[in-house]
């Protein structure tokens, strides 16, 4: 993955996420979404061959890089969360409990 900066003002931020595809953007653009501080986030890919989608962020209030920064700190947590419900599921599972 390698980030560029297409543009930025004080309330918007537009950049390409290169090597990335709709799996990664969609949870991304769904979490900044969640942000009650981010007032639009979208993404498109120009081309459906070259993986390149560019990512828009639009704050109500705040810094559109923290609002990004806010999105990336809760899908590691969200992960986290995935991987110790995994394991449990994997150790009941083993222990014949479930």
């Amino acid at each position: 993955m390698e980030l560029k900066i297409l543009r930025e003002n004080e309330h918007e931020l537009e950049f390409i996420l290169e090597g990335e595809d709709h799996t990664f953007c969609n949870l991304l653009v769904n979490i900044l979404l969640e942000d009650p501080l981010v007032e639009f986030s979208a993404y498109r890919i120009p081309h459906p061959l070259i993986r390149k989608p560019i990512v828009y962020v639009r704050t109500r209030d705040g810094s559109p890089r923290e609002a990004v920064m806010r999105a990336c700190d809760k899908i590691v947590a969200l992960m986290n969360e995935l991987k110790t419900k995994f394991r449990e599921a994997l150790s009941r599972h083993e222990a014949g409990t479930e």
